[in-house]
């Protein structure tokens, strides 16, 4: 059974991309913490983040980097928070979220509700700012 992620790479559930390539992938979290919070994935479904191969983890994570450095560029903070649960989904993911303090980390906060346009204004001025080799 494809998880939630994978029918998203598949085309198959809509999601607010802000960057792609052949390996990744990396879309706004629709329950986010913050204005901004990026879910980055690989295409590939691997469950768990220490199941993947030391060159695709590394190479996920420089992908995640540019993506970060991209929403830091719109959406002000004092650092991009990264963060790998791995519980609710098995799909690896890292999460992305922009943040003033350590607090804006706490999945027990309400999560935030956004328009569709508001999410699809947002992910095109973080395309707009990403710088991917």
């Amino acid at each position: 059974m494809a998880t939630i992620f994978t029918k998203i790479v598949n085309g198959e559930i809509p999601a607010f991309k802000v960057a792609e390539n052949d390996r990744f992938l990396a879309f706004l979290d629709i329950n986010p913490l913050a204005k901004g919070h990026t879910l980055v994935i690989p295409k590939n479904e691997i469950d768990y983040i220490l199941d993947m191969e030391d060159s695709e983890l590394a190479d996920l994570m420089v992908f995640a980097k540019a993506v970060g450095r991209a929403i830091e560029k719109v959406v002000p903070c004092k650092r991009m928070g990264i963060t790998v649960i791995g519980l609710e989904v098995p799909h690896t993911h890292i999460h992305l979220i922009p943040i003033n303090s350590i607090y804006d980390m706490d999945f027990k906060q309400p999560k935030l509700k956004f328009t569709s346009d508001e999410l699809k204004q947002l992910s095109l001025e973080i395309q707009n700012e990403l710088k991917l080799d």
